[in-house]
């Protein structure tokens, strides 16, 4: 991956540059890179692939569906962990290792 210096004017992307592009802009820990897809899968997705991608909109939905009381839960047991660097990510980590 090659390292972007944004200017000014272009200080964050992310994505790809078009629908038919293998070319794509990613943030990682507050850097910007520019990558290629290479050899990009085009058959149908698998049950496996199927499942996963179930998975993780379930755990979205369940994201979505906290409350104020649960969240509090997640950020004081997130305020005593070191692995995950957000709070999102956390609340998202713990909800997929989980049985949804």
């Amino acid at each position: 991956m090659a390292l972007i210096k944004p200017m000014e004017l272009i200080a964050s992307m992310s994505g790809k540059v078009c629908g038919h592009s293998n070319k794509y802009f990613a943030v990682r820990n507050g850097t910007l890179y520019t990558g290629t897809i290479c050899n990009p899968y085009t058959g149908e997705p698998t049950e496996k692939q199927l499942a996963v991608r179930q998975k993780f909109a379930d755990t979205y939905t369940a994201m979505a569906a906290l409350t104020e009381e649960q969240k509090a839960e997640y950020e004081t047991a997130f305020r005593k962990q070191k692995k995950c660097k957000t709070l999102r990510g956390f609340i998202f980590s713990q909800l997929y290792n989980t049985n949804l």
